[in-house]
């Protein structure tokens, strides 16, 4: 028997024993369902599978908490709270569909195209949770951001190694692609990372600009032309357009405080006792 065995309470070395064995799950619930079970007249072998049921649901949602942490989202948003009707030109079934993750496991592309603040990046996020629940690995930047780290990483003579490790993970979002110009030396890298992963992992890219803007942003027709055939041969292509989710909303504040406002200014003007207006 291993040592220790012998000595001190069951409690005490069942707990050792399930904090070795990393059973957190277990340590935590097994006392409460044994209880339950003793009252409901479950057999040992349906609490045991109790326990390791509820051990493994607990497991699966650390390992997506984890995935999505390692993800690095600046918020973690779903499709629960994406107001589909407000951006009638996007394709709610394929999204929805595409949220089933058979595209990764198929190394495909997804594009979403479309004006300032029609909720790209929510949609991106929302797929790359999708991902994390289903157990894929995935990483979120900006175009910007993915460009500087790459750039930093080639002058720290480290950038094979970045380049390795955004290989490896098996869905890439590059959001805001546009919005910034790159430099030739950027626009050449972050068409390499592009190129790596071409028919070896899938790739999410959101940009306000159309194709044929893209030159723009890359300062080169023929690393343009290039990167979109690499993106575009196995794609799903969002359609974004309609009117801004931010500019709407700070419209609903500023009418909403405003007719606060109003409704106190009603009230100072009534009559305390009666609750008239007093002209």
């Amino acid at each position: 028997m291993p040592a220790g065995t012998t000595a001190g309470t069951p409690q005490v070395l069942l707990a050792h024993h399930l904090k070795h064995l990393k059973l957190p799950t277990v340590l935590r619930e097994y006392d409460k369902v044994a209880r339950e079970c003793a009252r409901d007249g479950v057999d040992h072998p349906r609490y045991l599978l109790r326990l390791v049921e509820l051990e493994l649901i607990d497991r699966e949602r650390r390992m997506v908490e984890r995935r999505i942490r390692a993800a690095r989202v600046p918020a973690v948003k779903s499709f629960d709270t994406f107001d589909f009707t407000a951006i009638p030109s996007i394709n709610k079934m394929l999204v929805l569909e595409l949220a089933r993750c058979g595209y990764i496991l198929r190394q495909e592309n997804i594009i979403a195209l479309g004006n300032s603040g029609t909720g790209k990046t929510h949609v991106a996020i929302a797929l790359g949770l999708a991902a994390c629940q289903k157990g894929f690995s995935v990483a979120f930047t900006t175009a910007a951001s993915l460009v500087s780290q790459l750039l930093e990483a080639r002058d720290e003579k480290r950038l094979l190694s970045l380049q390795r490790e955004l290989q490896a993970v098996k869905l890439l979002i590059v959001d805001e692609l546009g919005y910034v110009p790159l430099s030739p030396t950027g626009a050449e890298l972050l068409f390499e990372v592009f190129s790596q992963r071409y028919e070896r992992g899938s790739t999410i890219v959101t940009s306000n600009l159309p194709f044929e803007d893209w030159t723009s942003v890359l300062g080169s027709e023929r690393l343009t032309g290039a990167l979109l055939d690499r993106l575009t041969h196995h794609v799903s292509i969002l359609a974004v357009n309609g009117n801004s989710y931010r500019l709407r909303q700070s419209a609903g504040r500023r009418r909403a405080t405003a007719a606060a406002e109003q409704n106190q200014a009603t009230a100072d003007e009534a009559d305390p006792e009666t609750g008239e207006i007093i002209a």
